[in-house]
């Protein structure tokens, strides 16, 4: 296994995906990844004031400003990309946005011409981050976007999470320690990496998170079979399946059809057995509401099915 480290550059950095791109770095699998990423906007300085615009590493801003792509050796569609978080560190500084732009949550609180941004401090040895209001939040860090290109040609946007490949599926259970468990859908996987979050609730309401640099390092394996199909996590927090669809109910199902096949599969149970478990040990949650796509993920905790 080998150590490698890669930083956001304009060699390195890319605001969306696409196969067509040259890896900015080829490793085995097995091998371990430090990479530092700038925040999702990309800004190359600190915010001077709430809601202040400085320049961004990558002019166009079309997408979240990502790491990659990262070649992995091997890997072809119908494996998965293992991603193991090692370590996840924030900058000392980060941002939220809240507010003055026409979305469905923004019009349902009348809030699409009034803004609320935030500026943050971030202690990173404390584990708390706080804002100009003198508020604080406990951190837990995470990477919002971890994602590979569509099979298809061209450029894809990062902002939709996608239910093959994942991208900005913004998980705040994805911290250290935990296994991102994604369906390679390109040779050599091409993974992309960025959009820290120090703190983040279930939803993102606002459309951000403490939006922050990060230095995160990755452990990355391949599989050739895995217990359910899609995007799913093993987390500190538990068992991990996910859902995407413009309909809340649809990524619901989703997320919860994955979910039962896991219990059922690991439990020798029926599938009705299974979803009888779920109802009294799983947890639906909203991943997210900010993305064009809903997410949402059940939580299955480890020690929730007792044997």
């Amino acid at each position: 296994m080998t150590s490698h480290r890669i930083d956001a550059s304009l060699d390195t950095a890319a605001d969306v995906f696409d196969a067509d791109l040259s890896p900015v770095l080829r490793v085995d699998p097995g091998d371990t990844v430090t990479v530092r990423s700038l925040n999702a906007a990309g800004y190359t300085t600190r915010l001077p004031e709430p809601g202040a615009e400085v320049p961004t590493l990558i002019p166009s801003r079309r997408g979240h400003c990502l790491v990659g792509p990262i070649a992995v050796t091997g890997a072809r569609p119908g494996q998965l990309l293992a991603v193991h978080f090692d370590a996840l560190v924030p900058d000392d500084w980060g941002y939220t946005g809240s507010g003055g732009v026409d979305t469905v949550v923004n019009r349902a609180l009348g809030l699409t011409e009034t803004r609320g941004p935030l500026l943050w401090d971030i202690d990173v040895a404390g584990g708390t981050a706080t804002n100009q209001l003198g508020l604080g939040v406990r951190t837990a860090p995470f990477l919002g976007v971890v994602g590979l290109p569509p099979a298809s040609t061209g450029e894809h946007s990062t902002i939709p999470p996608r239910p093959v490949g994942g991208g900005n599926v913004d998980c705040r259970e994805l911290v250290a320690g935990a296994t991102l468990y994604l369906p390679v859908t390109v040779p050599d996987a091409l993974l992309s990496v960025g959009d820290g979050h120090a703190a983040q609730g279930d939803g993102e309401v606002s459309g951000t998170a403490v939006e922050c640099g990060m230095t995160t390092t990755m452990t990355l394996t391949l599989l050739d079979a895995a217990p359910v199909a899609g995007i799913h996590a093993d987390t500190p927090a538990g068992r991990i399946t996910f859902g995407f669809d413009a309909d809340l109910n649809a990524a619901t199902t989703t997320a919860l059809d994955a979910m039962v096949h896991w219990i059922a599969g690991t439990f020798g149970t029926t599938r009705a057995e299974a979803l009888a478990m779920a109802s009294v040990a799983v947890s639906m949650r909203v991943t997210q509401v900010a993305n064009r796509t809903w997410g949402v993920h059940a939580l299955l905790p480890h020690d929730a099915i007792l044997r």
